[in-house]
């Protein structure tokens, strides 16, 4: 396996382990390779959009549906909770686990609680209004505002 593939497997894995995005320094240690490495690395994932990393820290800021920081957009499955990057990535998080979920949330305009079930691999209706306020081709123009 090459090493862009093992980095991704460990990111994901260790994330699902610990409903937490890894840090560059535990992947650097758990892979046996230099930050600068693991940097380069995710700089290059960044690239081909499999990333987001942070601008500031260059920490990983997404991992894609996963969010790399605390979000309003949670996804509790058994005993963990994971925050994802939209409501969309949401339900995501609970397909890529492949598990029943309980998401919450709230509304972007009113900040009403709003709340989702996935059960048996699909959403639970619930009725709601889904509003883009950026079209879908323009999301990577700023993917995190996005």
């Amino acid at each position: 396996m090459d090493f862009e593939t093992t980095l991704k497997m460990r990111i994901y894995g260790l994330t699902v382990e610990n409903a937490q995005v890894p840090s560059l320094d535990r992947l650097s240690s758990d892979l046996g390779r230099s930050r600068q490495e693991i940097e380069a690395e995710c700089a290059s994932l960044g690239a081909k959009r499999l990333l987001v990393l942070d601008n500031v820290s260059g920490e990983i800021r997404m991992a894609p549906p996963f969010s790399g920081v605390s979000t309003p957009h949670k996804v509790t499955v058994g005993d963990k909770t994971y925050s994802a990057n939209c409501i969309w990535d949401a339900f995501g998080v609970a397909a890529a686990l492949g598990a029943d979920a309980e998401i919450t949330t709230g509304c972007a305009d009113c900040g009403e609680a709003m709340s989702f079930q996935v059960r048996n691999g699909s959403p639970v209706p619930a009725p709601c209004a889904i509003h883009y306020a950026v079209p879908a081709a323009h999301w990577w123009d700023d993917i995190v505002f996005t």
